[in-house]
């Protein structure tokens, strides 16, 4: 019982320290849908262009780190 108890314990302060954690920022990046011959689909309904939306983190750089070259 000691062991059960131990475990529930165990989970629910983990769960409530990673909720304190930041999510990070992000970002909603939008790029125009291209048809097969490279032309810009445009929305009957709307007369704009249609287009294809995600939901991207941004990362945040580090100090001191270097991006190492392409050989």
């Amino acid at each position: 019982m000691k062991k059960i108890l131990l475990v529930i314990a165990l989970v629910l302060s983990s769960q409530s320290a990673m909720a304190d954690m930041p999510k990070g920022e992000t970002k909603r990046v939008c790029v125009d849908q291209k048809d097969k011959a490279g032309q810009t689909v445009i929305d009957p309904k709307t007369n704009q262009p249609r287009q294809t939306c995600k939901i991207v983190r941004r990362h945040q750089k580090l100090e001191g780190q270097e991006v190492p070259g392409k050989k």
